[in-house]
């Protein structure tokens, strides 16, 4: 199973996705644009740490991030947009999203609540984003770059989270499809 941990996008960000997709698509057409549909803001990738039949073990991860509590929503604005690791030698072009600062608190949660399981953390700092396009040439992406400078203060929403989701991505010819598994409300309820 190859498995991960994300946030879901409310409807008016991943409309602004897709227009801004339709927007820039046409300035770098070789790289490989994300579909909107299957967005979303993760906060954990397992990868394939866990089998398909390994049940028990999956079961076992349902438990752990059921267990991870946060005292207020996550706040999240969708602003500008950049690349990984930068405009001269790009590898993936992103949306910024700017978060209460409980976000990175709950991806550190959710890494140490798998981490007992065999998941090993990530060795990168968190940075919340949604990837827009990866990049296999540099064609196309001066011009790109040239219209990313213009954009970088403009917004594309905003988000109240109180729940996040285990999901399954299958690779499909098409590209991945991604199935919800489980949902998990992280609001610690008052006593």
């Amino acid at each position: 199973m190859r498995l991960f941990v994300a946030l879901e996008l409310p409807g008016e960000v991943r409309a602004a996705m897709a227009d801004l997709i339709t927007e820039l698509k046409p300035l770098c057409r070789p790289a490989s644009w994300s579909r909107p549909e299957g967005m979303h803001v993760t906060l954990k990738f397992l990868g394939q740490t866990i089998a398909d039949s390994d049940a028990e073990k999956l079961a076992a991860a349902r438990a752990q991030l059921a267990e991870v509590k946060c005292g207020a929503p996550v706040e999240m604005r969708y602003r500008g947009v950049g690349f990984f690791p930068s405009a001269r030698r790009p590898q993936v072009f992103w949306c910024g999203i700017q978060a209460s600062a409980n976000l990175a608190r709950l991806a550190a949660d959710i890494e140490r609540a798998l981490e007992p399981l065999g998941i090993p953390r990530e060795s990168r700092t968190f940075v919340p984003h949604l990837t827009l396009a990866r990049f296999k040439t540099s064609e196309g992406v001066k011009a790109l770059a040239g219209e990313a400078e213009k954009l970088a203060g403009r917004e594309f929403g905003s988000a109240r989270e109180t729940e996040f989701h285990l999901f399954e991505s299958k690779l499909k010819p098409g590209g991945a499809v991604h199935q919800k598994i489980a949902s998990f409300m992280f609001l610690r309820s008052a006593a």
